[in-house]
């Protein structure tokens, strides 16, 4: 009887504890983001029926012999986060992580874009979400960055939306842009986590939920 317990309580232990996928370095990493008014506005435009609804993407490293995200965040610009911390950003499903991580199915050239992707550190955050101005936004540093052996990108840019599902422009991009003193750019060629995660360049490889 005793036995039985002990086996039981393993079996809890087991299927109370938050799956943690086994990642390699260049694995991407989506996440649905904690409720902000930013946060709000992205999944408005680009949500999906399915959830959870991806507002973030980043991409995982080891630095410092550490598990570690390389990202493009509001705060800081394009930064090294530890990867526990980057979890930490997420909405809950069941008390865990809403986030997945994915990978490609080809990855030749990989190590020359985690290279890339390196290179960009330091960059700032880009509130414009206009390409080739020196600032970068989060599936903007993946778009940079990965590419085939050839030099071209392997994620496709397709025409921007800013505006919710009823069409309506959601009051947070029009402050924004009005502040910034710049056009919403949209219908400008572009990219966006909730796109990126449905590639079929990639495949889920774990999820902490």
């Amino acid at each position: 009887m005793r036995f039985i317990i002990y086996i039981g309580i393993i079996f809890c232990t087991a299927a109370c504890t938050s799956p943690t996928p086994e990642l390699h370095p260049g694995d991407l990493l989506f996440r649905a983001g904690r409720n902000s008014a930013m946060t709000g506005a992205i999944t408005a435009a680009t949500g999906r029926i399915e959830a959870p609804g991806f507002s973030h993407v980043g991409i995982f490293v080891r630095y410092d012999g550490t598990d570690a995200v390389l990202e493009a965040a509001p705060e800081g610009g394009v930064r090294i986060s530890p990867l526990r911390e980057f979890l930490d950003g997420s909405v809950r499903i069941g008390g865990r992580p809403a986030a997945v991580a994915m990978r490609l199915r080809d990855t030749a050239g990989l190590a020359a874009s985690l290279r890339r992707a390196f290179g960009f550190l330091g960059l700032p955050y880009d509130c414009s979400f206009r390409p080739d101005n020196g600032k970068l936004y989060c599936s903007e540093l993946v778009w940079e960055s990965y590419r085939t052996p050839d030099g071209r990108r392997r994620f496709p840019a397709r025409p921007m939306n800013f505006r919710a599902a009823d069409g309506s422009m959601p009051a947070f991009w029009t402050e924004l842009f009005e502040r910034l003193g710049e056009a919403i750019p949209e219908g400008e060629p572009g990219t966006n986590p909730n796109d990126m995660a449905h590639d079929p360049q990639l495949y889920e490889v774990g999820r902490w939920f």
